[in-house]
């Protein structure tokens, strides 16, 4: 692994990583109403996007990173419909 391409696996760590905290908190408070739902879709849209750019341009650390947020996007749109709001 040379180090461009290493540069590009940490950058995908550290940008997959983004949503471990809120997705760990909500799972763990089963609060999601301060979460917009709006934000939500668009991270997913625009993670799709990334995906289909990267496999069209066969990109290892851009279709890992993506995929994580895609999944962990989609977990806390899961939570928003999931968890009841607090009263």
């Amino acid at each position: 692994m040379n180090t461009t391409e290493f540069l590009g696996y940490l950058g995908a760590f550290l940008s997959a990583i983004t949503f471990v905290p809120q997705v760990w908190q909500a799972w763990k408070t089963k609060s999601v109403g301060d979460l917009s739902t709006w934000m939500i879709l668009i991270v997913i849209s625009s993670t799709v996007v990334w995906l289909i750019y990267a496999f069209s341009i066969q990109s290892g650390p851009v279709m890992a990173a993506n995929t994580v947020v895609l999944a962990m996007a989609l977990l806390l749109l899961y939570f928003k419909f999931t968890f009841k709001a607090k009263a």
